[in-house]
């Protein structure tokens, strides 16, 4: 899940900076970049994954 958050938050700094829109300095390309790299940090660590549960029908 946090893979695919890191995916658009990186093509939405790519547009950000490719077209050159002026947007304020919270929505700035090399912050929308980090929160990508964030995202992606955490995909990488394990957070958000599926549980995974073990459930034997041996008895």
């Amino acid at each position: 899940m946090f893979a695919v958050a890191s995916a658009v938050l990186f093509f939405l700094a790519f547009l950000i900076n490719a077209a050159d829109i002026a947007t304020n300095d919270v929505f700035s390309s090399v912050n929308v970049m980090l929160l990508g790299l964030t995202a992606l940090a955490l995909h990488l660590a394990g957070a958000g994954g599926w549980a995974r549960t073990r459930t034997s029908r041996r008895r």
